[in-house]
């Protein structure tokens, strides 16, 4: 697919780079703030779908309100088309709940995807899932996921060869504990992991998956201890090792990670540590294989040492197109979502 990406700037982010030729081909606002439809934004996600690029993420006048819909702009190859608020939580006449973290997922043959959730609190909210088939320009009645079923929680699934999807789940209202989800009819029947985790020990949540060399998965997740903690799985996601913090801190962010075409594994996330610390930067990384990671590229720097508290470049999506770049999408201030694209072969 071939995504014509409009320049902001002819240098972006100058001497972040690690590397000394950049690799970023463009950086953009999804909408400008001016424009904005909503006073708050978060949890932005991207795919491919046609010839389209397709973002969604929710938002209203604050996360939890229940104005908060989910919403969705599409770029042609030209420009991205106006936001679109697509679902919202509205129950009946008197009753309306916020939106949570959409996720887009193209699979190899159907429609494109989008799950989210509805709910008052990640505690109590419910899986949803709407469907597209012509590239997010209209979408399906919202249709419910079964009870204990969330569908992906904040980041993409996994397509198997066999054509079951995996999708990387979480929950909250007993620990933060971790869960694969796996269909293999796009949605309609499903099947749960259980927890991977204790939630206490190592609290995770929002984990999402890499893909290595002989039916090997692995996991890397958003703690509440400081750091990202990893598991893997030998046989395609069929059991998984006991969860381990790995060296890459984490201030309690969601991050997500891509296998690329070449075999090698790109992260997107926040490099602080500590509970509830500081969402910027935001920086890329690449590994070999998936356990020794090199810090390439800075996204978002630091640029008042004195008010980091006050910035957020957060909840990255990341996804490697067919042409090879790489696309990704984040919360920038919570006032839009910023889009990134990024040629891996200059990693």
């Amino acid at each position: 697919m071939k995504i014509v990406t409009i320049f902001i700037s002819v240098i972006f982010l100058f001497g972040c780079m690690k590397n000394e030729k950049s690799a970023v081909v463009s950086e953009e606002y999804i909408y400008e703030i001016a424009a904005a439809k909503t006073p708050q934004c978060h949890a932005s996600t991207v795919a491919a779908s046609g010839d389209y690029l397709i973002a969604s993420w929710f938002g209203g006048t604050a996360e939890k309100n229940k104005d908060v819909g989910i919403w969705v702009s599409r770029h042609d190859g030209r420009s991205w088309s106006a936001p679109e608020e697509v679902v919202n939580g509205v129950q009946n006449d008197t009753l309306r709940y916020p939106c949570w973290n959409p996720v887009l997922f193209q699979a190899e043959e159907g429609p494109l995807m989008l799950f989210y959730k509805i709910g008052p609190s990640p505690r109590t909210w419910w899986g949803m899932v709407v469907t597209s088939q012509d590239q997010g320009k209209t979408w399906s009645e919202a249709t419910k996921l079964p009870d204990g079923i969330y569908g992906p929680i904040k980041n993409k699934p996994v397509q198997l060869n066999n054509g079951d999807l995996l999708c990387p789940t979480s929950t909250e209202h007993d620990g933060w504990k971790i869960q694969i989800e796996r269909t293999s009819d796009l949605g309609k029947t499903w099947t749960s992991s259980g927890d991977l985790n204790d939630g206490f020990e190592i609290g995770a949540i929002q984990p999402t998956i890499l893909v290595h060399p002989g039916d090997k998965l692995q996991l890397l997740c958003r703690t509440n201890k400081g750091f990202i903690s990893e598991c893997w799985s030998e046989d395609n996601g069929a059991t998984w090792s006991p969860m381990k913090a790995i060296s890459l801190p984490n201030p309690n962010s969601g991050i997500d990670a891509v296998t690329l075409k070449d075999g090698r594994h790109l992260l997107v996330y926040n490099p602080t540590g500590g509970d509830w610390g500081d969402r910027v930067p935001l920086s890329v990384g690449i590994s070999a294989d998936g356990k020794a990671w090199e810090e390439v590229l800075v996204l978002e720097p630091v640029t008042d040492p004195g008010k980091t508290a006050e910035e957020e470049y957060s909840y990255p999506s990341v996804i490697q197109t067919h042409d090879g770049l790489v696309h990704v999408v984040y919360t920038w201030n919570r006032k839009t979502v910023k889009h990134v694209v990024i040629d891996p072969k200059n990693l």
